[in-house]
């Protein structure tokens, strides 16, 4: 179309200059003929432009398709092989390609963010295990920092607590093992091949510590991977998750929810600079520990932990969930419950294992629906603190006092 109206132009104006001499004509017909052959070139140079942004794309989205490949809850036989073409492809991308990646879990993030040094970590699938293993089960994280304080923190305290049994781990999210896996090169096992392992390695007795928070979905799902091996290691025993027993109603607390109580609030305490709860209290300042939630009966652990929040007497201490189960603890009723009791200041921390993916995003992101964005919205001053509970060192010894009982059932 730019060639014809070229061409037309030019037409016109030899017409309306030839009566004016031959030279302006001949000028004007090397004008139009210019005109014209510049209109193709300008549509290749637009042509190619677009060429390079459908290669780019392209690139992208195969990054994309190869992350939403190993964004499974299950591993196969090409799971490794997945793991690395997901990574190579990634690593050729340049660095605006690599913000193209989109998928229906795939984001430039997924190998993009910054989550700490991976070397930091002990994936713990080492053989030479012995008769005596303790097995630790997480559901895992893929922030490395946080692997490292939080689970790796109570795998080294029950280490070091129990020096003759050879302290391994085993991650439950799949999901979890091939981001780490195709990542970092850190390989992690899941339950099956932390079991067989065991089983090759000759283990006799296989004392099971969960860092699980409650008996909940994830905890049962391991009591049936176990059930699977029963047969083939001589003694299983599986230890008490963080909070112990679930109990019949919110009234029902334990020994167990009262040390991670204090446990928690005495580390945020000390992180805000505070003595107390009364003494924060004093400068309108309240803490919501955020948990995950569950539609499991265990459910009725985390009203527990509030009833056992008020018996401590600490009254401006909130507890809330992701999932907002049970009711009481989604986030727009922890915001009404704050405001009603008068507190203006917020200091949000997880009430979970690992400050990982929901502590940083769901709970301190700066999307319009994290608890962080909620808060600031309903008129409160907010502070973060992205701590996991499994690096509290009080914590981390009630799952070595459940190990020892576990211990103790089998002797």
């Amino acid at each position: 179309m730019k060639k014809l109206i070229a061409l037309l132009l030019g037409v016109c104006m030899v017409l309306s200059m030839a009566a004016c001499g031959g030279n302006a004509a001949t000028a004007t017909t090397a004008a139009a003929t210019e005109a014209a052959t510049e209109a193709p070139s300008t549509e290749a140079a637009t042509e190619a432009t677009q060429s390079q942004e459908e290669i780019d794309q392209a690139a992208a989205d195969e990054v994309a398709a190869l992350i939403d490949a190993i964004y499974v809850q299950t591993r196969n036989d090409d799971t490794d092989a997945a793991c690395e073409a997901a990574k190579a492809a990634w690593d050729a991308l340049t660095d605006e390609q690599k913000e193209l990646v989109e998928g229906e879990e795939a984001s430039p993030e997924y190998f993009g963010l910054d989550t700490g040094d991976a070397s930091l970590d002990d994936p713990r699938n080492q053989d030479e295990i012995g008769e005596k293993e303790l097995l630790v089960v997480s559901f895992g994280t893929s922030f490395n920092d946080s692997r490292a304080k939080d689970i790796k923190g109570i795998e080294d305290a029950l280490a070091e607590a129990f020096p003759d049994w050879s302290v391994r781990r085993a991650f439950t999210a799949q999901i979890i093992i091939n981001h780490v896996q195709a990542r970092d090169g850190e390989k992690i096992d899941n339950m099956e091949q932390a079991l067989d392992r065991a089983v090759a390695n000759g283990v006799k007795t296989l004392v099971v510590q969960p860092t699980h928070l409650m008996h909940g979905a994830e905890y049962d799902e391991m009591c049936e991977a176990l059930d699977a091996y029963r047969d083939k290691i001589e003694t299983i025993v599986v230890a008490e998750p963080m909070l112990g027993e679930v109990g019949s109603d919110a009234t029902v607390i334990n020994a167990d929810k009262e040390a991670v109580a204090k446990a928690v609030v005495a580390a945020a305490l000390e992180e805000a600079g505070f003595e107390s709860t009364e003494k924060a209290a004093e400068e309108s300042t309240a803490f919501v520990f955020m948990g995950h939630g569950t539609a499991h009966v265990a459910k009725v652990t985390y009203s527990q932990m509030q009833t056992q929040m008020q018996n401590l007497g600490y009254d401006n201490v909130f507890i809330g969930t992701v999932e907002g189960e049970p009711e009481a603890t989604a986030c727009e009723n922890v915001i009404e419950a704050v405001k009603a009791a008068g507190y203006t200041n917020v200091v949000l921390r997880p009430l979970m294992v690992v400050a990982g993916d929901h502590a940083n995003n769901d709970m301190a992101g700066s999307d319009d629906d994290s608890w962080k964005t909620m808060f600031e919205a309903a008129g409160l001053n907010v502070t973060c603190q992205i701590s996991g509970l499994g690096r509290i060192e009080a914590v981390q010894q009630l799952y070595v006092a459940h190990t020892q009982a576990a211990m103790d059932s089998v002797n």
